[in-house]
């Protein structure tokens, strides 16, 4: 199936978004991708693989970016995800809409989730907050491996944990104080979206929110599923092993009602 795609569309003053839209109809749902980067580097057109494979499987797919540390701290980029999803109803109200995204992207999606009810995934998000920084008071945070704003996201954060800078760039997001309130696991409702959390077993992004967030999920009677992989690949360093599992989780969750 081909694609077209129109970049830069202002969603919000000064915030924009790109779309991937498959040509041949029906279009089963719109997927909302989500670009890591840890709140602080990143933007949209690192997304264009995973949004132009996407659609080619018949969803419409949009691709924003949002406001970065350390011009803007949380929770900003959670609100540009409510101006996106305002601008995203009155644009297409018929279409059902899910959520993707890894690492601040994942985190960022999950959000979506339980906030509006939708169904979203997430390449090792960042859902262990507030646990984890008090669980890692001696960690002493350092900036020594952000990679260049060129890098490939496939071949960022490859190497396994690394606590300094994982806690460098929550606080560089956030203030400890924040933490209780920018970690996902305290906004689940009963009317959350099904979620699929996927994570590497030893990676950069520690396991615990995975199973933090899905025991909240079960406790609730909310379908979550999770995939933990081997060795320490992070977020779209896995994306080949995993493609085929998040098709089966839109088909599961993502229909288009009559």
């Amino acid at each position: 199936m081909t694609v077209t795609n129109e970049n830069d569309i202002e969603y919000a003053p000064n915030l924009f978004l790109d779309q991937y839209q498959p040509t041949a109809p029906p279009i089963k749902g719109l997927i909302i991708n989500l670009h890591g980067g840890g709140w602080f580097q990143g933007d949209k057109a690192k997304e264009a693989d995973v949004a132009d494979w996407l659609a080619t499987q018949g969803y419409l797919v949009i691709v924003p970016n949002y406001r970065l540390a350390p011009a803007s701290h949380f929770p900003a980029p959670l609100e540009d995800m409510d101006l996106l999803y305002q601008w995203l109803q009155q644009s297409f109200p018929n279409l059902p809409k899910a959520a993707i995204g890894g690492s601040a992207g994942g985190n960022l999606a999950v959000e979506l989730g339980l906030k509006y009810d939708l169904p979203a995934i997430s390449l090792s998000g960042i859902l262990d907050i507030d646990q984890w920084l008090q669980a890692h008071e001696q960690v002493v945070a350092t900036d020594d491996h952000v990679a260049a704003s060129a890098t490939a996201s496939q071949s960022i954060d490859q190497d396994g944990t690394d606590d300094p800078f994982y806690k460098w760039f929550i606080l560089n997001y956030l203030s400890e104080q924040q933490a209780h309130a920018a970690t996902p696991y305290h906004h689940v409702r009963s009317s959350s979206g099904p979620l699929l959390l996927i994570n590497s077993l030893t990676e950069f992004v520690p396991v615990s929110g995975v199973i933090q967030l899905s025991q909240r999920y079960i406790q609730l009677g909310i379908p979550v599923e999770t995939i933990l992989l081997p060795g320490h690949r992070h977020a779209k360093g896995y994306w080949a092993d995993v493609k085929n599992s998040i098709l089966a989780f839109l088909a599961r969750y993502l229909t288009v009602k009559s």
